[in-house]
């Protein structure tokens, strides 16, 4: 906003490199039997790391609401990136994984119902932004009602876990630093 951005092939390289990203996050969800959530509001989450992401997700609908009250686009935009790339990619997707591979039981249940909700709350958020790739996965990942472009913007009816993100938070640190 205020100022002109030359089109630039490392740019359009990055967010290539994004799509890939939210592709291939998706993909590993059904692979893992993550599909549709069938709630809007979250799921009950009793495991630190699924109370962490909801609170992200709570966190970042916030941010965007407020840039998006402030009509600043490219602040929805960095807020929505460093989501998906960082926390959800990066960290989440990686802490489940062994609850994913691990014996079934009510814990990798709840991990699946929260991951597909995280998932459709991604797709609901990035869909201004990438219209195309969102709606394909929307229907990739199960079978749907409606278009994703007819979803309600997310209200996740869930507050910040303070403890949980405290304890995943120091984690992230803990192996950042490693």
């Amino acid at each position: 906003q205020g100022r002109d951005i030359k089109m630039d092939e490392k740019r359009v390289e990055g967010y290539r490199n994004f799509a890939t990203k939210l592709w291939n996050a998706s993909r590993f969800c059904q692979a893992n039997g993550i599909g549709a959530s069938s709630s809007v509001a979250a799921p009950a989450a009793t495991t630190a790391v699924n109370r962490w992401i909801i609170s992200e997700v709570v966190d970042t609908v916030a941010k965007l609401d407020k840039a998006f009250e402030e009509l600043r686009f490219d602040g929805m935009a960095d807020t929505i990136y460093h989501f998906v790339w960082g926390s959800f990619c990066d960290w989440y997707l990686e802490l489940i994984k062994p609850e994913l591979q691990g014996e079934e039981g009510a814990a990798a249940d709840e991990t699946r119902a929260v991951a597909g909700w995280v998932l459709d709350q991604i797709l609901v958020m990035l869909h201004p932004f990438m219209p195309f790739i969102t709606e394909e996965l929307w229907h990739a990942l199960g079978d749907r009602p409606y278009d994703l472009i007819h979803a309600t913007w997310p209200q996740p009816e869930a507050s910040v876990d303070a403890e949980a993100s405290a304890e995943v938070d120091w984690l992230i640190r803990l192996v950042s630093e490693v």
